[in-house]
């Protein structure tokens, strides 16, 4: 996992300082994130499986783009930004869909602490996974 800042937040969405990236999941301190649910133009969703060398559910079929903010960048900016950098797509018209919570306890000394905002977007060129990021990707029907 490499190291960069977090950006700390409470059960509002404020903002209450900066963690180190590992620090913030060693504790379990609660930070922003987003999760990013991509489109095409048919209404096929795009997924990722997760590549086997993330340091948390390695192999896991997940949602189009995942991540944690950088500090000062806005949330929409940024979900676009690694969108591009893990999948090589641009990733337009994205808008918020809503938030939760989420907590888990990997049980390796890694507790994963967000408040998660759910964007959904749609998607445009072709998909080119970073292998670092993304073993595998598919297109679905949302039927």
């Amino acid at each position: 996992m490499e190291n960069r800042m977090l950006l700390l937040v409470d059960m509002e969405d404020r903002p209450l300082g900066l963690a180190e990236k590992m620090e913030a999941h060693r504790k379990g301190l609660l930070h922003r994130a987003f999760s990013l649910f991509l489109l095409d133009g048919v209404g096929r969703l795009l997924l990722q499986r997760r590549a086997m060398k993330k340091y948390h559910s390695p192999g896991l079929w997940t949602n189009a783009c995942c991540g944690h903010p950088a500090p000062g960048y806005a949330l929409v900016d940024f979900a676009g930004l690694r969108a591009r950098e893990e999948l090589g797509v641009r990733a337009e018209q994205v808008e918020a869909a809503g938030s939760f919570l989420y907590y888990r306890d990997f049980g390796s000394g890694l507790k994963e602490y967000e408040l998660d905002h759910v964007l959904v977007g749609s998607a445009t060129g072709p998909v080119q996974a970073d292998p670092a990021e993304a073993m595998d990707i598919a297109w679905v029907d949302l039927s």
